[in-house]
């Protein structure tokens, strides 16, 4: 039954219960993932009315205002491969992260100290990047992104991210070097679906040209430091 203020999760767990057909036939309960239910952990997304979103921030009663009628269509996304219902599989994000060497190397488990400093200009940028929890809205919503073509721009604002930290430089070259490979940063195609999607309004398109101009010269003049 409706209650106000309902959020998609809820009415997915209330189906859960009680799993019916409008003609009262019992039916599989829906499959999906949920975990902190705060728009944190990044694993609750899916399209919902035709755009990608976490469901646990979309309120029935908004999406119901959105469309003027009474239904709201749920779908898994497109980008990743279907394990069951509205549930994927994002592993190829993360393998995307480890491919760009997205960490700070440690020298041991010693105390390392205050640390290296770095400008509020640089810190506040930095943050933004680090928000990013991994949903995949972004890779959805990219018209570039699929069949293994483009690394996408999730991958591309980590390497940013690390680019910029005063220790996380030292392996700058790795992360530059993987994305000058086939399906690098030369295949964004410059849409900008992704920043308009980012539910953590993550600078997704700064991030993109920032590293561009730092491949490009890497691209030209890095052998130089060999």
């Amino acid at each position: 039954p409706y209650r106000r203020n309902l959020n998609v999760i809820s009415v997915l767990m209330d189906i859960r219960k009680n799993p019916q057909t409008k003609d009262g036939r019992e039916v599989n309960p829906p499959v999906w993932d949920m975990n902190c239910l705060e728009q944190v952990c990044g694993i609750c997304t899916m399209v919902i009315n035709g755009r990608v979103r976490q469901s646990c921030s979309a309120l029935v009663d908004d999406l119901l205002l959105e469309t003027g009628n009474s239904t709201i269509t749920l779908a898994p996304m497109s980008k990743f491969p279907n394990v069951r219902d509205l549930q994927v599989d994002r592993s190829k994000m993360f393998d995307h992260l480890k491919r760009t060497h997205a960490w700070v190397e440690l020298d041991g488990s010693h105390d390392l100290g205050a640390g290296p400093t770095m400008s509020q200009e640089v810190q506040q940028e930095r943050y933004a990047y680090s928000r990013c929890m991994t949903c995949g809205c972004c890779l959805e919503a990219c018209p570039q992104y699929g069949d293994d073509n483009y690394i996408g721009p999730q991958a591309i604002a980590q390497v940013r991210l690390f680019n910029m930290h005063p220790t996380g430089k030292m392996t700058r070259d790795d992360r530059l070097n993987t994305l000058m490979e086939d399906d690098g940063i030369t295949n964004c195609g410059n849409s900008q679906n992704c920043v308009q999607v980012c539910p953590m309004n993550i600078p997704l398109t700064r991030a993109i040209y920032e590293t561009n101009r730092e491949v490009t010269v890497h691209g030209l003049f890095g052998w130089l430091r060999k």
